[in-house]
């Protein structure tokens, strides 16, 4: 009971965190109405990319730090279905972990990729259980996805502060899309102190300063 209190804590945390970066983007997000369940399965098609396998007249091997990654960028498009005008968090986050420990039984890696796609574009709805899945798959856990996911969130912040919606973006940073820049960053920094969001952000303005500046140059 503790662990589960302590991943729903960690759940509406990310909560909160989703609905900031979509009020970052569009600050009456929610009325919008959004077609997050489209941004799910085109990711479900990303994510088979970085796993590999799929391409039987080629050699290919799961790049794992991508695919986690990827996953991350799926739930957070997840969060985004999830949240409704209530702003009831921890409701919400509840029904989440519910989902999560009633994950069904797992399919290979590429067959349970395609059950969370086709959840979203054949029932427009965000299959946690599949994430869980995928997860235990990569031998990640929920607390690894947590801290990837705070990861990603403020490189995602990151990106709009830096001209992302603009189109003046630099997402190449020396040979090096920002999203492995970042699989990097994360494993030299602690992310179990509470300025962990923090120096991130400031790792990446370390070295997106360096990129910005030659792009000047």
């Amino acid at each position: 009971m503790q662990q589960r209190e302590a991943m729903i804590e960690k759940t509406r945390v990310m909560l909160a965190m989703q609905n900031d970066m979509n009020s970052h983007v569009d600050a009456d997000w929610l009325e919008r109405e959004r077609e997050w369940y489209r941004a799910i399965w085109i990711e479900c098609a990303e994510l088979m990319e970085h796993y590999g396998g799929w391409k039987w007249w080629k050699h290919s091997a799961p790049d794992f730090p991508q695919v986690v990654l990827e996953i991350v960028d799926i739930w957070h498009f997840g969060l985004s279905l999830r949240i409704d005008a209530s702003a009831d968090y921890h409701r919400i986050a509840s029904e989440i972990i519910d989902d999560w420990y009633g994950a069904p039984a797992p399919l290979p890696f590429l067959e349970e990729v395609e059950r969370l796609a086709f959840a979203a574009v054949g029932e427009r709805r965000f299959a946690v259980g599949s994430v869980r899945n995928l997860m235990a798959a990569c031998e990640r856990d929920f607390d690894d996805l947590y801290r990837s996911y705070v990861a990603k969130n403020v490189l995602n912040m990151f990106r709009q502060d830096h001209g992302y919606k603009r189109g003046d973006y630099i997402k190449i940073w020396n040979g090096q899309e920002d999203n492995e820049v970042l699989a990097e960053l994360i494993t030299t920094l602690d992310s179990s102190k509470p300025g962990f969001r923090d120096a991130v952000y400031q790792a990446l303005s370390e070295r997106y300063a360096q990129v910005a500046g030659t792009a000047r140059t």
